[in-house]
């Protein structure tokens, strides 16, 4: 039914041992998933061969050395056996009520896009999978972790080739993710927020995989060239932009003032071949909103030169 996918980094340290929890949680779902790690990074083969999942070493990197989006996943695409694929970043614990989202999603939506928001939880060592290990881990969340802002998503599952052709993005450099929503709606499909229903944990890490830290990952010269491919804030769509919401009541239409606003500012990407009256109102709406931002901008600078 569902193959999931990830591009692991080194199998060292903190980052090793968050990174096998992840994958363990992974092999406890049910109904179970076919997993496949992708590139060839220290410790992923070993790994793989452990938990019994298929390992696929040759993806393309760049000049950094960096994995890249569109290689990533058009091995995974070859080398799953699903219809439907699910991302899923290496650090990310997934529940149970991730497999009972997806399959209650599949009864009704063939072509979508389910995605949601993570919690933030600081896990040092690493878990004991027994028999109550998710209730001890869902109460450890309730008292210690926080959900991320909604402009980043580190899972998302879809069906076979509904992106197409994907940007060469490199691997964990922000705005890949905001390009895949966007996609997503443009060819149609239902994107779908299941943030009320799955709880995704996101183990809190340092940035020492990256030669720069911190910096190099969210400035560097990889993000700037993500951030380029992406193109400008109409096509950067985040869970303001979802058609669906799952709740535990199942499906229901997205809109709330959330949506209305992106409606407002993405209708002249999403509609490109709208009537002319359409594109002239929505563009002459956007252009008053862009100027009062500058205005309100400027206003701001000029008190703080004040003060």
């Amino acid at each position: 039914m569902l193959t999931l996918f990830a591009t692991p980094k080194p199998f060292r340290g903190h980052i090793g041992v968050i990174q096998r929890n992840a994958i363990k949680s992974w092999t406890m779902l049910r109904p179970s998933p076919e997993i496949v790690l992708l590139c060839d990074e220290e410790g992923t083969e070993e790994t793989a061969r452990e938990f019994g999942l298929k390992f696929v070493p040759d993806v393309a990197r760049n000049e950094f050395g960096t994995p890249m989006v569109d290689s990533c996943f058009k091995a995974a695409e070859e080398a799953a056996e699903n219809e439907f694929l699910g991302y899923v970043n290496a650090d990310i614990i997934l529940l149970s009520d991730f497999m009972r989202a997806m399959e209650q999603i599949r009864q009704y939506r063939q072509r979508f896009l389910m995605c949601g928001q993570r919690w933030n939880l600081d896990l040092e060592k690493p878990l004991a999978f027994d028999s109550d290990w998710e209730e001890s881990l869902r109460s450890r969340i309730a008292e210690q972790g926080s959900i991320y802002v909604r402009t980043g998503i580190d899972y998302y599952v879809f069906p076979r080739g509904l992106f197409g052709k994907i940007p060469p993005f490199a691997v964990g450099r922000r705005g890949d993710d905001n390009w895949f929503l966007y996609q997503a709606r443009m060819k149609k499909a239902t994107v779908i927020d299941v943030t009320q229903v799955v709880t995704a944990v996101h183990q809190t890490h340092d940035y020492s995989h990256h030669p720069e830290g911190k910096e190099g990952i969210f400035q560097g010269t990889e993000y700037q060239r993500n951030i380029a491919l992406v193109g400008d804030h109409r096509h950067s769509f985040t869970l303001d932009d979802r058609t669906e919401i799952l709740t535990s009541k199942g499906l229901k239409p997205a809109w709330d003032a959330r949506r209305l606003w992106r409606f407002i500012r993405t209708a002249p990407a999403l509609y490109p071949k709208s009537p002319l009256p359409v594109r002239v109102a929505f563009g002459a709406l956007n252009g008053g909103i862009n100027m009062c931002r500058q205005l309100g901008l400027r206003a701001r600078v000029i008190r703080s030169a004040d003060l």
